[in-house]
């Protein structure tokens, strides 16, 4: 553990704690409790942040489920019966309308808020906020890129048509041709779409997401994914094939192209270190060419919980938690991208003992994460998202079986339903 990088920025929490939230040293030996998803280094970080409180409170970190369904249902069903014994929630980035609007979520303000916005790019902030106020702070974000390998692929396809008609020739080669994409009846199916939608400057719902639009972008994007899955270059088992099939599909040289998180590279570079400098990757294929794609922004935020006993320290403990080192530590570590911009121009290295432990070497595409960043879809901002997601994931289920026009019609009926909470939310 590299405790001085990891405590490095925990000093403006402190100091902000101390000049601004009240209470925040009333409860010596508090127990401020994280209720987030498993990540492999993210212990190092809450025991940093607890010492750094100097005895004030200790954070106790709670795993949830590896699965984002998992994760959401325990804190939905905790939350709704008022459970004070949560603290600080990790939020998947489709959460936060959620739980603003059930008053689960306390909203940050003051001198927090401005420490917790500070530097922070457009896209990922985007995600923390519901009507226009902050619900929480982000913590990593997430964008998918274009994945090939050089000694198949010498210049990878810049849109669509283009990777579509290169697939076409590797196959008739006999080459490896698939195009491997997220086509499993899930939210990852939900993502992908987004993208395209996005892309094709097209809306799913509103800007203040009250009201289906779905409109000619939308319908577009189901005629790409509708060509895209009948055009004999995708894998016989599209239809259940989630991030870590593809991953593992790519691996075993299945696929020419994958679009995946920036993931792939940690993993490639663990399993067939051999190859992974025959590993390229590029920007999300362009939809519209000569205008790049709008790639749905992953990732997670810190939140806390409005039945928390401990606000002051909690709004502390996030800030330590989501910090620009905390945030440089766990984008080296566990390859999680920063929401901070600074953070991708620190050159500094983690471990003085060892020079590659920079963000450069984690993230050597993180030029391109930086450009999708810059312009990245995020998808519906609403309350009733996990409704919408399953509704979207199965009427594009499986997608070669999609008839745009009807596919379309009914997306409008059955979002119109979820949104009025005439749809069964899960």
């Amino acid at each position: 553990m590299r405790l001085n990088s990891v405590t490095a920025g925990v000093a403006l929490a402190g100091a902000l704690c101390a000049s601004t939230l009240t209470a925040c040293g009333s409860g010596q030996g508090l127990t401020i409790t994280l209720y987030v998803n498993p990540q492999n280094n993210l212990q190092h970080v809450v025991d940093a942040c607890s010492a750094a409180s100097g005895g004030r409170y200790r954070i106790e970190y709670h795993k949830l489920p590896r699965g984002a369904d998992g994760q959401r249902e325990q804190l939905v069903r905790r939350l709704a019966a008022g459970d004070t014994s949560l603290d600080v929630l990790g939020l998947d980035v489709t959460w936060v309308p959620e739980f603003a609007e059930a008053g689960w979520a306390e909203p940050w303000t003051g001198a927090a808020e401005a420490e917790a916005t500070r530097d922070v790019l457009p896209g990922p902030l985007s995600t923390a906020r519901w009507n226009g106020r902050l619900y929480a702070a982000t913590k990593h974000t997430n964008v998918q890129l274009l994945w090939y390998d050089d000694r198949i692929t010498a210049t990878p396809p810049k849109t669509f048509d283009e990777m579509i008609a290169q697939a076409g020739r590797l196959k008739a080669e006999g080459k490896p041709s698939s195009i491997l994409f997220t086509g499993a009846q899930y939210e990852g199916l939900v993502v992908f779409y987004n993208t395209l939608v996005a892309s094709q400057r097209g809306h799913i719902l509103s800007d203040d997401g009250r009201s289906v639009v779905l409109d000619d972008g939308a319908v577009r994007a189901l005629e790409l994914l509708k060509k895209l899955t009948t055009s004999g270059v995708t894998d016989a088992s599209l239809a259940s094939q989630k991030e870590d099939e593809i991953r593992q599909a790519f691996q075993r040289g299945q696929g020419a192209f994958e679009l995946n998180w920036p993931y792939i590279l940690a993993s490639y570079a663990k399993e067939k270190p051999r190859d992974v400098g025959h590993l390229r990757w590029a920007r999300f294929p362009e939809v519209l060419p000569g205008t790049p794609s709008r790639v749905t922004i992953g990732g997670f935020n810190f939140a806390v919980s409005s039945y928390s006993k401990h606000k002051p320290e909690a709004f502390e403990a996030a800030l330590c938690l989501r910090s620009p080192q905390n945030q440089k530590y766990q984008a080296i570590e566990d390859g999680l991208a920063p929401t901070t911009r600074s953070v991708y121009d620190d050159a500094t290295p983690l471990d003085p003992a060892q020079p590659r432990s920079t963000i450069a070497a984690r993230f050597p595409m993180k030029a391109d994460i930086l450009a999708e960043l810059s312009d990245a879809a995020v998808r519906p901002l609403t309350p009733a998202y996990q409704s919408l997601s399953t509704v979207i994931s199965k009427v594009l289920s499986p997608p070669s079986d999609i008839d745009p026009p009807a596919a379309a019609a009914e997306l409008r009926e059955r979002l119109t339903n979820a949104l009025n909470s005439k749809e069964i939310i899960p």
